[in-house]
């Protein structure tokens, strides 16, 4: 859900509709805040100023013609009666017209007692007569005083009485004329008006003028913080200038300074987490962060290296899709235990079978050693947990092969000094048979025997000195016959061979011949014989090939390429994997370990290869194994070797 002010966006507090109206119009910037502000200020005192004023003045206006009114009607009423006391009517009707021409005058009559128009400034008395109002007003008049009355729509008049003696003789009708008082107030209104503009612009000038020193500086300030939040990495345009020396000015030198211990901080900060992201993506061990659902936040190229998956698709994954079990809730396990209580957990050792994953190159069982540790944000925080991983793996087959170099050692040790017991008798024995065989004049077949005990008595001293590779080479490399040697292999097992009743296949050259070590060949291919024979059940097939050949990988180097093949029981891919370790054996107590490695030693002290074939028993297919060795025919076999045997399986 989108968040707004920390709230989530549909319960965050909304402003009123109208408020926000009211906003959009407003100006933004200072300046011109200032000067809406002050010319909306200076129209509301202008306007009521103005409106005051004019009232005061139209009150004040109005009150003179009530006074004036009254003043005229009693000066037409007195001429009226001494034009009547000295029975001069035409000085009436003078008097009449005399009035009517004032200024303030619209009009002025003269009426009797009865209110009938006698004499009027203008016009035809006959044709005037007075209104309701007028004849209302007569009643009213008290003692021959005048009085100005409304005549409504803001016309005014006057009215005196007109007495010769004690006797009423009429009345005299004074109405105002507006027009002088209305342009009075239309001057006093222009006059405002004109003052108000000239107040309102030389007001707007000076807030200009004074806005400008202030909106001046907060502009540079509000500019510059939007260059710092925009871009955080440019210096260029900082520090700010500072133009004023106010407030304003002592604000700018601290954005300034503030500024800059933000840039120092963050030279600092980008130096550190360059250090850590350096020591992170090139530390030789595996690092990883995991959040509170156990899920990786961050890793290493080392970490992603050893799970075998991309580095781009760790973030946000948890172990079980990284890793198979049980290692990976060994690991998710260490990582919930430092979460609940809060302390490292050290040299955790998980170990697994080799990657699937054709990513990785591994090819043998891996150990790890992990140790987890809390990463807190605060100290009373801890926000993450911490996984550095290291491989092991080498170190623990480094320990392994340590192992078997000591057992090797010993071994080499014991068969060291079985070699010296053993060559004296053996010696005694040689030099029996050659005796037995050259002066007791022996016949065929017992000559036949004795001549095969000597030569397996010579193999036998052989062996004793080259047991496990500790022995010093007595005897030189020659051309053999490879039908002969094979031969004398065979002839080793026919006991075993009759009673499993194997059909054995003999393919290969009488005629054809190497140059090598004919005592080593033999043992190399009595040791194969020998796990075929050891691995095939009754009525099976064993089957021995030497033919011409060429080097697989160097086609022009020539040799002799043999096969041993048997229908035995096969190999699974693990054993397979494993069958030139020393002293690695499927034979419990009746194997040692040590023939096919032997083996391998001798076939590369020839700069020769061994491929291995092996299937175990399925729907439709037989089981069996198939060695191939390549021995180069080399008459340089005894100088120092060239390359290094190759035993793929």
């Amino acid at each position: 859900m989108p968040f707004r002010d920390g709230f989530p966006q549909s319960l965050a507090p909304r402003p009123p509709e109208p408020k926000r109206k009211l906003t959009r119009f407003w100006p933004r910037s200072i300046r011109s805040q200032m000067l809406a502000a002050l010319l909306l200020l200076e129209v509301l005192s202008i306007t009521l100023f103005g409106v005051l004023m004019i009232r005061q003045q139209a009150h004040d206006v109005y009150q003179r013609a009530q006074r004036r009114l009254a003043y005229e009607a009693r000066s037409l009423a007195v001429q009226s009666r001494e034009a009547l006391v000295q029975n001069q009517p035409g000085w009436l009707a003078l008097s009449v017209r005399m009035m009517g021409q004032g200024p303030t005058v619209a009009r002025a009559m003269v009426t009797d007692g009865a209110g009938k128009v006698l004499y009027v400034s203008e016009g035809n008395p006959a044709e005037i007569t007075l209104t309701s109002v007028e004849r209302d007003q007569i009643p009213l008049l008290q003692g021959g005083q005048p009085e100005a009355f409304s005549l409504g729509g803001g016309d005014w008049e006057g009215v005196g009485a007109i007495y010769t003696g004690s006797d009423l003789r009429g009345y005299a009708w004074v109405e105002y004329n507006r027009a002088p008082a209305r342009d009075l107030l239309d001057s006093i209104l222009d006059d405002t008006i004109l003052f108000g503009i000239i107040w309102i612009v030389a007001s707007a000038i000076l807030v200009f003028l004074i806005s400008r020193s202030i909106s001046g500086p907060l502009e540079v300030l509000h500019r510059g913080t939007r260059d710092l939040m925009s871009l955080p990495e440019s210096g260029g345009k900082f520090p700010l200038p500072v133009s004023v020396h106010n407030e304003i000015g002592d604000l700018i030198e601290a954005f300034n300074r503030m500024v800059a211990s933000i840039a120092e901080q963050r030279a600092g900060l980008n130096d550190t987490l360059s250090l850590l992201d350096s020591m992170l993506a090139n530390a030789p061990i595996g690092l990883a962060f995991f959040d509170r659902n156990c899920r990786l936040v961050r890793v290493n190229q080392v970490f992603a290296g050893m799970t075998g998956v991309p580095l781009s698709s760790h973030l946000g994954r948890t172990l079980p899709e990284l890793l198979g079990q049980p290692v990976a809730q060994q690991l998710e396990d260490a990582v919930q235990r430092v979460f609940s209580k809060e302390e490292p957990v050290r040299n955790l050792e998980l170990s697994g079978p080799p990657h699937s994953d054709a990513a990785s190159k591994q090819d043998q069982p891996w150990t790890w050693l992990a140790s987890a540790y809390p990463v807190r944000t605060t100290p009373q925080q801890m926000r993450w947990v911490g996984v550095i991983v290291l491989d092991a793996s080498e170190r623990k087959r480094n320990e392994e092969a340590l192992r078997k170099t000591e057992k090797l050692a010993a071994t080499g040790r014991l068969a060291a000094s079985i070699a010296h017991e053993i060559n004296n008798p053996l010696e005694a024995i040689t030099n029996l048979l050659f005796l037995l065989r050259s002066y007791c004049g022996l016949q065929d077949p017992a000559l036949n025997y004795v001549v095969m005990a000597e030569h397996e008595a010579k193999r036998i001293s052989e062996i004793t000195q080259q047991t496990l590779r500790f022995y010093r080479q007595s005897t030189l490399p020659g051309r053999v016959r490879m039908g002969e040697l094979l031969d004398s292999v065979l002839s080793l097992y026919p006991a075993r061979i009759n009673s499993l009743k194997l059909q054995v296949e003999r393919r290969y050259d009488p005629e054809l011949d190497i140059f090598c070590y004919a005592g080593e060949l033999r043992q190399v291919f009595a040791n194969l014989v020998g796990n075929a024979i050891d691995a095939s059940s009754a009525n099976g097939r064993l089957i021995l090939r030497a033919r011409p050949s060429r080097d697989w990988k160097d086609p022009a180097q020539r040799g002799v390429r043999f096969a041993v093949a048997d229908s035995g029981s096969g190999m699974e891919s693990a054993v397979r994997a494993r069958i030139f370790e020393a002293f690695f054996t499927t034979k419990e107590i009746t194997g040692t370990g040590l023939g096919l490695w032997v083996s391998q030693e001798i076939v590369e002290k020839h700069h020769g290869l061994i491929h291995v074939r092996s299937r175990t028993a399925s729907a439709g297919r037989p089981s069996g194994t198939v060695f191939e060795i390549f021995i180069p025919d080399d008459p340089n076999l005894a100088a120092p070797a060239k390359q290094t045997v190759a035993a793929s399986v």
